[in-house]
C-alpha cells in the first residue's frame, strides 16, 4: 500500500460528526508532510477535520493553505463581503452572527467553482459557530423524488440584484465595477443582466442542481437552492427587505431552472433534509477543517462571541465535467 494512503491516517469516526485527525507538529510542515494522505482521505469521507496542530495565525494559516491546495482561487460572484488577507485568502463571509448560514456547496452557480473547501479557525467562538457539513449524495437520496426529477430537468436559477446598500456590491462580485467588464463577464459566464435606473444591476444564472462528483461519479446535490432563498432568511429580515426594495428587488432569490418561484414549503423540505443528515463539531482554537466541496455541502451555525475562520478555495472544477447529462 502506498505511504500517502488514507487509510493510514487514524481518523477518529463517530456519527453526527466529521472525521477527526488529531495531528501535532509544525502546522505547515505537518500540511506538507501529510498532504496527499489528507486529501486522499478527504475524497473517502468528504470532510476531515484536523484538531491539535494549532494554527496559531494567519500568516501559519495561510501557508497551511498554500501547502495543501493546489491553485488557491480567486473569488468571484460573493453573496457577501469577505477580507482578503493574501492571494486566494479569506475571511469568513460577512453575515449576521445570530443568523445560520444553512447548507450550500460554496459557488455553486458558477461555471468554474472551488473542488475543495480549507478552513483555519484562528479564533473558536464561545458558543455555537460551528461549520456543519451534510453529504450531498445522501441528501440527494432522501428529497421526494418528483422534485429531484424537475430540477434535474429544469435547473435552477439564482436571480440576483447588487446595490451600495445590502449585500456585495458589484465590485465585491466581480472585481471591478466597469459596467464593460462587468457585461463581458456576465457574457462569458452565462448570466443574464439588467442595469437598474438607479446604477445597480440584476442578473438571472440557469444551473444545474444535480451533479456527478468528479472523481467518484456519484450523483450529488449540489447547487445553493435553499440558502439563497428569500424563506430562508429570517421572517423579520424578509419582511424589511421586500417593504424596502420589493419583492423582485431582493439581493438574492432563487427559482426553478424555469423561472418559476421555489416555494417556502419546498425551501422547508430541503432544510429539513439537511438538518437530518447534519454532521457537526464545535470549533477549537487551531482548527483546520478540509471539505469536498461537491461531495459535502457546509452551513455555518449561529454563534456568540468573537469568531475568526479563513478561508480558501483549491481544486477548480468546471461544471461541464461533472452534469449529468
Amino acid at each position: 500500500m502506498e505511504p500517502t494512503s488514507a487509510s493510514l491516517l487514524d481518523l477518529d469516526l463517530r456519527p453526527g460528526r466529521p472525521p477527526v485527525l488529531r495531528a501535532t507538529g509544525d502546522p505547515p510542515g505537518w500540511a506538507a508532510e501529510h498532504r496527499d494522505a489528507l486529501r486522499a482521505a478527504v475524497t473517502e469521507h468528504g470532510s476531515v477535520l484536523v484538531r491539535g496542530l494549532g494554527i496559531a495565525d494567519r500568516d501559519q494559516a495561510i501557508e497551511v493553505f498554500r501547502r495543501m491546495g493546489s491553485t488557491l482561487m480567486t473569488e468571484r460572484e460573493a453573496f457577501a463581503p469577505r477580507q482578503t488577507y493574501a492571494e486566494g485568502v479569506y475571511s469568513s463571509s460577512k453575515w449576521p452572527q445570530n443568523q445560520p448560514m444553512c447548507m450550500h456547496h460554496e459557488l455553486s452557480y458558477l461555471l468554474e467553482f472551488p473542488g475543495m473547501m480549507m478552513f483555519s479557525c484562528l479564533t473558536a467562538p464561545v458558543e455555537g459557530g460551528a461549520t456543519a457539513v451534510a453529504d450531498a449524495p445522501t441528501v440527494l437520496g432522501e428529497l421526494p423524488p418528483d422534485l429531484v426529477e424537475r430540477f434535474e430537468r429544469e435547473g435552477w436559477m439564482l436571480v440576483r440584484n447588487y446595490n451600495e446598500e445590502i449585500g456585495a456590491s458589484i465590485e465585491d462580485a466581480f472585481g471591478t465595477a466597469d459596467r464593460s467588464a462587468v457585461e463581458n463577464y456576465c457574457r462569458a459566464n452565462e448570466i443574464e443582466f439588467e442595469w437598474q435606473p438607479d446604477g445597480g444591476l440584476r442578473t438571472w444564472q440557469r444551473r444545474h442542481a444535480v451533479v456527478r462528483h468528479p472523481v467518484s461519479g456519484k450523483r450529488c446535490w449540489f447547487n445553493q437552492i435553499a440558502f439563497l432563498s428569500e424563506w430562508t432568511m429570517a421572517p423579520e429580515v424578509h419582511e424589511y427587505l421586500v417593504d424596502v426594495f420589493g419583492a423582485e428587488g431582493l439581493p438574492f432569490n432563487t427559482r426553478f431552472g424555469n423561472g418559476d418561484p421555489v416555494g417556502e414549503d419546498v425551501v422547508a423540505t430541503l432544510n429539513e433534509i439537511y438538518d437530518t443528515n447534519t454532521a457537526r463539531e464545535p470549533w477549537q482554537d487551531g482548527d483546520l477543517l478540509l471539505v469536498d466541496n461537491v461531495r459535502t455541502a457546509h452551513s455555518r451555525e449561529p454563534f456568540g462571541g468573537e469568531r475568526e475562520v479563513l478561508v480558501a478555495m483549491t481544486d477548480p472544477v468546471r461544471l461541464a465535467d461533472c452534469t449529468t447529462g
